[in-house]
């Protein structure tokens, strides 16, 4: 899965990891029934609900999009923890290269294991890379029940205010 990105973006989703459907259309968050694309429009991150063949029309916007581990599994359960950390250490660098505002990771579960943070909550997070905000989202996959379409629009809409709130810092 190429990254959607580009230096300097406002926000920089990373999601897990492709699944299966998405890595064969080769578009992110293509599967049927993923959320990602619902919640950014219902969030006020798009002015329409985009599909994911529209990805690249994210980077006019100022946003991006990224996976924490390249690497194609039915479910993001599949990967070890070595995985993970080793897909944090390469997010830090891409980070650090591409310098985004916010860096959105998508999955609470992802984060603790890949940053070794096991009390992360939703939300911003008090470490940052360099001067990019680290803030953790739910995983937007169907998958995922604990977060409804109007939850995730919430919590999508949170990180909207914060980056819509931004000081401008270049």
């Amino acid at each position: 899965m190429p990254d959607v990105i580009a230096a300097d973006l406002r926000v920089l989703f990373c999601g897990i990891n492709p699944g299966l459907y998405t890595a064969a259309v080769g578009h992110h968050f293509a599967r049927p029934g993923n959320r990602f694309w619902p919640a950014l429009f219902a969030a006020g991150f798009t002015d329409r609900l985009m599909s994911p063949f529209d990805e690249r029309e994210l980077l006019k916007l100022g946003f991006g999009v990224t996976n924490v581990v390249m690497r194609a599994t039915a479910s993001a359960d599949e990967l070890t923890r070595d995985e993970l950390r080793a897909g944090g250490k390469r997010l830090v660098t891409k980070v650090r290269r591409y310098r985004p505002a916010f860096l959105a990771i998508l999955g609470l579960g992802a984060y603790r294991a890949a940053w070794g943070v096991p009390k992360a909550v939703i939300g911003p997070q008090e470490e940052q890379i360099g001067e990019t905000v680290v803030w953790i989202l739910p995983n937007p996959s169907g998958l995922n029940a604990h977060y409804q379409a109007k939850d995730l629009a919430c919590v999508f809409g949170e990180l909207k205010a914060a980056v819509d709130t931004e000081i401008p810092r270049r």
